[in-house]
């Protein structure tokens, strides 16, 4: 072996070492400067099936809410299997690896623990799931969790999600669906993708990882949530000058100041510091 190849493979090593201590060094940073703030509310339903988790670590920050659905306790065993396995997950998760492969990893994972403990349609999970890593924001969908982002007093969805009405609108710009087909289907919000089916395999990423400023709101709600409060309240919520945490609170008062029937309802909220 000659020496040349030698010192190439060892300033190689160095220049990886200083790429991964200054990613390093941008996380620790990271860490610092993020505001959090968590709630939900059972509404009028009799069991909660809405579990979220927020953690730190140098890797990044990990969010994750779990939307559960089915028979009896079946959506409540299915969520919180998902939140389960994402955290065991991060604690593992190196962070020179892509984020997309974690969330497909994690996700896939969580729903062959779902199908362990249950037989197909008895428990679901609809999930979304964000990682903010030297300020970015990566995230992956599945189901009808939403993310958004709030920036200028404007807050603005990411991903479309697997709703009947979404994938309609798809269907009709492939030339699958007429126009009138199309139309008939656009109130129909089910959702058709989820959690905890044995031929689950579609997860909705982001193109681009998102740059992150100063005051940006990172927003990660429920159905019950964004069912329950209308889009001017919720963008009027998260313009005070207040907590995460208040905020947070706010927006589950107004689902149960709500009449009639209300669902789980649950917000993740995490804004960008310095």
């Amino acid at each position: 072996m000659s020496i040349p190849y030698i010192a190439i493979c060892i300033l190689s090593a160095l220049l990886f070492l200083a790429v991964a201590y200054r990613c390093l060094l941008s996380l620790r940073r990271d860490r610092k400067g993020y505001e959090t703030g968590t709630c939900k509310t059972i509404g009028s339903r009799e069991i909660q099936a809405d579990y979220f988790t927020v953690v730190e670590r140098d890797q990044g920050l990990l969010a994750v809410l779990a939307d559960g659905m089915g028979r009896e306790a079946g959506g409540r065993i299915a969520a919180k299997t998902v939140i389960r396995v994402f955290e065991e997950s991060f604690a593992d998760y190196s962070f020179v690896d892509p984020p997309i492969y974690f969330f497909r990893r994690a996700l896939q994972t969580a729903n062959r623990e779902i199908l362990k403990q249950m037989e197909e349609g008895r428990g679901m999970a609809a999930v979304s799931a964000v990682m903010i890593q030297g300020g970015f924001l990566f995230y992956a969908i599945v189901g009808n969790v939403r993310v958004a982002v709030f920036r200028n007093g404007e807050l603005v969805q990411l991903g479309a999600g697997h709703t009947v009405d979404v994938l309609a609108e798809d269907k009709y710009y492939e030339g699958v669906l007429t126009r009138e087909d199309a139309l008939a289907m656009l109130h129909e919000k089910r959702v058709y993708n989820f959690l905890g089916r044995d031929d689950f395999k579609e997860i909705a990423f982001y193109d681009e990882p998102i740059r992150l400023k100063k005051n940006d709101i990172v927003a990660v709600f429920s159905e019950g949530m964004y069912e329950g409060v209308a889009s001017g309240c919720f963008e009027e919520c998260l313009s005070q000058r207040k907590s995460c945490k208040k905020i947070a609170l706010d927006l589950v008062e107004a689902v149960n100041k709500k009449s009639g029937d209300k669902d789980n309802a649950s917000v993740i909220l995490i804004r960008i510091g310095e």
